[in-house]
């Protein structure tokens, strides 16, 4: 029976041409260790080219899914090897081929919840969690149902923002307990930081990550939503691919300074996302540019048009800059995010701007 299931689902794939037009992505041996059980689980790994599109994991999967008997569908996406470097040049970096498995969200694990949107950054201190707080209040004043779950487990910063000390309670019937969320500006929170002390840190492990991760949207009794909007750690570490395989993510928007330093974090954090098909909704460009309160003349402290001219580059929407405004710390360390504290200023009004735009995109009605 499965090796009858097997060869099913290799015919399945087999009608899957490969970009390259050289013929199908069986045939091109990019399909390897396929695995049949009797329950009618499936997996296998995909080869993936330099230049193969992300969606086409999600092609294979849907052949796979397609065939009698299949249960389940898991990919392992093998990542192209690095172009090795021309004219004798060293290879820096060093990099051998990877593998990262592709999504295979449980489902059904959000049933309420409509769209869930990550907000990630390259690197640290631009402002990650500054941007996922105000884009979730600036959606809750646009009439939305709006949750926020900080998946910055290191560094859980969500708390301080909106001025939550209170723990979770439980809700539900015994045998069937939820943790209930705490509600602040209209907006449901979950955060590691709701469960510790103040000065504990979080020390663990990757796998104990994917754990809390798994736990906040399996356990937690968010209702129904129109956005979950998830703050993730900075980088591509084991909170991002704990994300993409664990729920349908519907896009991720990245958040960068002006300048190249940081730009280039962003750049390799868009190429992550692609490889575990996940689109980018668009790029923020925050601190960009500081206005003299005495004198009205703008300063690029940290330069200018960075964050947007790598959208360019990459063929990204832009959704927006956000001034360097110290009314944004001053609004963070009162617990109230800026678009409420200070919603006629620059940044107040960026922010909102940036939602706005955001939202424009993500309800923008379909053809005909």
């Amino acid at each position: 029976m499965t090796e009858q299931l097997k060869h099913s689902v290799l015919a399945a794939l087999s009608n899957v041409a490969s970009p390259s037009g050289q013929g199908d992505v069986v045939s091109m041996g990019q399909i390897q260790g396929l695995v049949a059980e009797a329950d009618g689980s499936v997996r296998f790994s995909f080869h993936m080219a330099q230049d193969d599109p992300g969606s086409l994991v999600r092609e294979l999967r849907a052949a796979a899914g397609a065939v009698e008997g299949v249960t389940s569908v898991k990919v392992n996406v093998q990542l192209p090897q690095a172009v090795p470097p021309s004219h004798g040049a060293p290879n820096r970096g060093g990099l051998e081929p990877g593998s990262v498995p592709a999504p295979t969200p449980k489902a059904g694990l959000l049933p309420e919840v409509r769209t869930v949107i990550a907000v990630s950054s390259g690197k640290g201190g631009v402002g990650k969690s500054m941007v996922a707080t105000n884009l979730a209040v600036a959606l809750a004043q646009e009439g939305r149902r709006v949750g926020l779950l900080d998946a910055d487990i290191y560094g859980p910063n969500i708390p301080l923002m909106f001025g939550e000390k209170r723990q979770p309670g439980v809700t539900g019937e015994p045998g069937s307990e939820r943790i209930a969320p705490l509600e602040a500006h209209g907006v449901r929170l979950m955060s590691l930081g709701f469960m510790l002390d103040k000065d504990q840190p979080a020390i663990m492990r990757g796998p104990l990550i994917s754990g809390i991760l798994r736990q906040f949207l399996e356990q937690v009794a968010w209702g129904p939503l129109d956005y979950l909007v998830v703050d993730l750690p900075p980088g591509t570490g084991d909170a991002q691919l704990s994300l993409v395989q664990t729920i349908d993510l519907h896009g991720a928007v990245m958040v960068t300074t002006p300048q190249d330093v940081a730009t280039g974090d962003v750049r390799r954090g868009v190429r992550m996302f692609e490889k575990v098909n996940t689109p980018i909704l668009g790029i923020v460009e925050n601190m960009s540019g500081y206005e003299c309160p005495h004198c009205g003349e703008v300063v690029d402290i940290f330069g200018r048009g960075g964050g947007e001219a790598l959208a360019k580059e990459l063929g990204l929407p832009f959704l927006g800059r956000v001034p360097l405004d110290p009314r944004v710390r001053e609004a963070g360390d009162a617990g109230e995010p800026t678009v409420l504290r200070s919603p006629e200023s620059p940044a107040g009004k960026a922010l909102h701007d940036v939602a706005r735009v955001l939202l424009a995109s993500l309800e923008e009605p379909g053809p005909g």
